[in-house]
């Protein structure tokens, strides 16, 4: 291979031609690629951290303490690295950027993350003095006054008392999590998606690494082992953090000690924070509803952990991964005011989310209890449990779709502006769990499993109103071809369901699957043979997106052959002026990619055409006038 620096002349497109639909969709799909890779490399470590809990603890002791004292700074967790911050940040950090330029957004980012650290700080001070009316709040049921064994209490005489110490210990992971989320919005907006991705990999690694030393070093100090896995919380958090500053260096941040509460970009991220937090907190606020009806039971708390953890598998690698490389594209075409493209964006997010968590949820529903059983029946993790934890992953994953299409809905809200119409769509969303909840375990006797099931359904409800409101916004989304590609997915699953399942009962059959090598050859031979069917089946059927995953490079001349269909729904003049700015965009992303590592500006030669493509790109902006899109639009 020649690693010769290529010259702009290399990479540079056709000038004339217009914005690529292909390419686009191409683009999204290969860095959702990234994501995914990423993601799934931190899902699974999480999961292996998880099984060495369950195998090292009992669930009904010192690991439904354990789960629930890491619930509080988790969820906040969930609702910042994953969630509002991020999204707020990035929406607010790209807008600063393509308006006020560089220095701008540098100290846009100084300002805000040193108001977050300082804000994180105090609240973690005050979760420390106060974590046991917290513990009282969150868990008040009587399964955690159980007292510990004498010989297992290490000074702690109730289950309760140990979730409080915990829960202190671990109070610090929000400001180094909230560092680590901010990172990550700020090299998502730059389009750099693999490290920040990978940084939740480096959480479990730390997690793991100090966690199991200091299982093994903890009772010689006359301290309970599992704070040794609360410690280890901390360490994955600094790491999480720590692994991304080289990135940032390199993408140009330096920190500097600036503060203002009166900065445009700060008041504006505060602002969009505040509702987007609530707006999109219906799956973590439905965590918190499980949290309190799992204090009644003892065990459910972690069966619902064991549950949730494998069902939030495919969501972090899908949900999470097409979300993170799709809010930057939306916010750019939301920014531009073209609202085709924006559309069109949208709409091929939720066919590729569904063709993905379809297959996800009816596989995790059919092969619940052989996956636990392989994950996680070992050391003390006995066979009760992963009977009780399978049927609330069957529960869990019939809301898998819903879990991972709510992020792009609420992507494409809050890239409009638009953090209200979550909010309030999500308050429907938590009273429905509320009372689903009550009903299905103080009404009806249910156990855990019932709690599952009330949040899936929550959790869909929310993504259909969600989406319904957001038609009514915008007009037309696309969705008929949402439905078709949906429902030729589903036609699929249902073929691949019934195969699935009896080729994993033959193989546990034939394997007698009692040890974990059978029981491997009986998950692998379900998987694979659904997986062939629903390919295969889809394929048949011609779903696009089976394509796209299959080829998400765009086509050769597709620019050329498709360049004006993103500027549909445009006055004439207008048509005109967003073709002449694309095309100047085109121009400085083709004099910046690099066709050796497939990414935009990742080579130390960049470095030499970027100073040329700035000023080329400010000139360009400054003979553009300004778009005006038609708002009236036809549904």
């Amino acid at each position: 291979m020649n690693d010769a620096p290529h010259s702009p002349s290399q990479h540079r497109e056709d000038p004339h031609a217009g914005p690529s639909p292909h390419e686009a969709k191409a683009r999204l799909t290969r860095s959702a690629g990234v994501v995914s890779a990423a993601v799934m490399a931190s899902r699974v470590l999480g999961l292996v951290r998880e099984v060495i809990l369950a195998s090292l603890f009992p669930t009904g002791l010192a690991l439904d303490a354990f789960n629930a004292a890491f619930r509080i700074p988790n969820m906040l967790r969930d609702l910042f690295g994953e969630g509002a911050l991020s999204k707020a940040f990035i929406t607010t950090f790209t807008e600063t950027r393509v308006r006020d330029g560089e220095a701008a957004t540098w100290r846009l980012a100084n300002r805000f993350v040193n108001l977050l650290v300082i804000a994180t700080t105090l609240v973690a001070l005050l979760g420390i003095v106060f974590a046991p009316a917290i513990v009282a709040v969150m868990l008040p049921g009587e399964g955690f006054d159980v007292p510990l064994p004498p010989d297992e209490s290490y000074g702690f005489a109730t289950k309760r008392e140990l979730t409080i110490f915990l829960t202190r210990v671990m109070f610090p992971f929000l400001p180094l999590v909230s560092l680590a989320a901010v990172s990550m919005g700020i090299l998502n907006s730059r389009h750099r998606f693999g490290i920040p991705a990978l940084s939740s990999a480096f959480f479990n690694v730390g997690s793991i690494l100090v966690g199991v030393a200091g299982y093994f070093a903890a009772p010689s100090l006359g301290v309970h082992p599992v704070v040794a896995m609360a410690v280890g919380v901390l360490a994955g958090g600094l790491l999480q953090w720590l692994v991304q500053v080289p990135s940032l260096r390199s993408a140009g941040y330096r920190w500097k000690p600036e503060l203002s509460l009166s900065d445009p970009g700060v008041r504006k991220i505060g602002r969009l924070i505040g509702p987007a937090t609530i707006g999109i907190a219906a799956v973590q606020v439905n965590v918190f509803v499980n949290t309190l009806f799992a204090s009644l039971g003892t065990g459910w708390l972690s069966w619902l952990n064991v549950a949730f953890r494998l069902m939030y598998l495919p969501i972090g690698i899908f949900g999470v991964a097409i979300s993170t490389a799709n809010l930057p594209a939306l916010a750019g075409h939301a920014a531009a005011g073209n609202r085709p493209a924006f559309r069109a964006t949208f709409a091929h997010s939720l066919r590729l989310m569904f063709v993905l968590t379809i297959p996800s949820s009816v596989g995790l529903i059919v092969l619940s209890r052989p996956i636990i059983g392989l994950i996680y029946e070992h050391g003390v993790f006995t066979s009760h449990d992963a009977d009780m934890a399978a049927g609330a992953l069957a529960c869990y994953a019939a809301g898998l779709c819903g879990y991972s299409a709510i992020k792009i809905v609420t992507d494409a809200f809050y890239a409009l502006g638009d953090t209200t119409t979550p909010l309030r769509v999500s308050v429907v969303s938590i009273a429905l769990n509320v009372a689903v909840s009550a009903g299905l375990v103080l009404g009806l006797g249910w156990d855990h499993r019932g709690l599952a099931l009330a949040t899936s359904m929550a959790v869909s409800v929310n993504f259909v109103v969600a989406c319904t409101a957001l038609r009514l916004r915008t007009g037309r989304l696309e969705l008929r071809g949402v439905a078709v590609s949906s429902f030729k997915s589903l036609v699929a699953a249902a073929a691949m369901a019934p195969v699935a399942w009896y080729a994993s009962d033959v193989a546990g059959r034939a394997f007698h699957a009692t040890s974990t090598a059978m029981r491997a050859a009986q998950v692998a031979a379900g998987i694979s043979a659904g997986v062939v069917v629903y390919a295969a089946v889809g394929f048949v059927l011609r779903v696009e997106e089976f394509r796209d995953l299959a080829s998400p490079r765009p086509k050769e001349g597709d620019g050329e052959q498709h360049g004006q269909s993103g500027s549909e729904g445009l006055s004439g003049s207008d048509r005109q002026r967003l073709i002449l700015l694309i095309r100047t965009i085109r121009r400085i992303r083709a004099a910046l990619y690099c066709a050796r590592c497939d990414e935009f500006a990742p080579c130390s030669w960049h470095a030499a055409v970027a100073s040329v493509s700035a000023g080329y790109s400010a000139a360009s902006q400054a003979a553009v006038p300004p778009i005006t899109l038609e708002t009236s639009e036809k549904p």
